[in-house]
C-alpha cells in the first residue's frame, strides 16, 4: 500500500513538473550590431516585449566588435 501511495505522489509531481515547462514557442527574433553581451540581451528583451512574449531563450550570439544572433520567443 505504501508503494502505491509513493507511486501516486511521484506521478502527480511529475505531471506538475511537465506542465511548468510547457511553454509554447511563438517565433524567433534576430539582433545585430550590439556592442556588448548585455546590449545584445537588452535588444532581445525589447523585441520580445514588443512581440508580447512572456519569455525568451538566446540560442546564438557571435561576433567580435559587433554581436549578432537569434533568440526564440515563448508565450
Amino acid at each position: 500500500m505504501k508503494t502505491i501511495k509513493t507511486f501516486a505522489a511521484v506521478l502527480a509531481l511529475t505531471s506538475l513538473s511537465f506542465g511548468t515547462f510547457a511553454a509554447e514557442q511563438m517565433g524567433t527574433v534576430s539582433v545585430s550590431s550590439a556592442k556588448t553581451l548585455s546590449g545584445f540581451e537588452s535588444q532581445v528583451a525589447a523585441k520580445a516585449q514588443a512581440a508580447g512574449a512572456s519569455s525568451y531563450r538566446i540560442v546564438s550570439a557571435t561576433g567580435d566588435n559587433q554581436l549578432r544572433g537569434t533568440a526564440v520567443l515563448y508565450n
